[in-house]
């Protein structure tokens, strides 16, 4: 199933899971963006949000306020929903609005592949080819894979550091994707260093020695996480 994390007390753009995208929550925008692949639930710790998700027709789930990370939350939602530990569970962050159904169902298929091969993975998530220009923004996530395919580090930084002149940077978007028990296993681990700095949850797998799977995809969209990436948005989307 997707299930979409909503916390309203954002520190960079406080209320951004309400903020209008085409005439409805941002949230209810994301959850129209995937409804067609799976169930969708949306996890909260707001009454607002709670009533909002159930006015536009989707499930919603009240979670500890306490959380760290999305991914935390949506755990805590997993279980309260009851879902099956082998059950492939896809977090798609609120703030993806203008998110491509088939970005998210790509995620999915990883780890359906990793578990048809008893791959040893954690987490699946994608990435997509930026320019130069749109790496050197911290609000855009970055990532660089070795051989496999497989995460090697995120960061908030321009990587890799180019002491010489290098163009091909990876923005990493925001869809993570786990069964089940590798979704508890993830939150079992807790918070790290790097994952407090960086303000990274993903970080927390590979901090711990566990595997990132990552797919390349093609995609426009972006996480949104300043009124100025908003307006960005509204104005190549809406």
């Amino acid at each position: 199933m997707i299930i979409i994390p909503a916390r309203v007390a954002s520190s960079r753009f406080p209320s951004k899971v309400l903020a209008d995208i085409c005439g409805v929550p941002m949230m209810i925008a994301t959850a129209r963006r995937v409804e067609k692949i799976d169930r969708v639930a949306i996890a909260t710790d707001d009454e607002e949000v709670m009533e909002i998700a159930r006015k536009f027709g989707f499930e919603a789930v009240m979670t500890s306020s306490s959380h760290k990370s999305g991914t935390d939350r949506i755990n805590e939602a997993a279980q309260i929903l009851g879902v099956d530990e082998n059950e492939i569970i896809v977090n798609v962050q609120a703030d993806e609005p203008f998110i491509e159904p088939e970005v998210v169902q790509a995620v999915h298929d990883r780890v359906r592949r990793a578990v048809d091969l008893n791959e040893d993975i954690m987490m699946a998530s994608c990435y997509k080819p930026i320019d130069p220009a749109f790496a050197d923004d911290p609000n855009h996530v970055k990532v660089i894979m070795d051989v496999n395919g497989y995460a090697i580090y995120f960061s908030r930084s321009k990587i890799p550091y180019d002491r010489e002149e290098h163009h091909d940077y990876f923005g990493h978007l925001g869809i993570y994707g786990f069964t089940k028990k590798s979704l508890d296993a993830f939150c079992k681990l807790g918070s790290c260093m790097l994952e407090d700095i960086e303000k990274l949850e993903q970080l927390r797998v590979i901090y711990y020695g566990h595997k990132v799977a990552m797919i390349e995809v093609n995609s426009k969209s972006f996480g949104i996480d300043t009124k100025e990436d908003l307006q960005k948005a509204l104005e190549m989307f809406g």
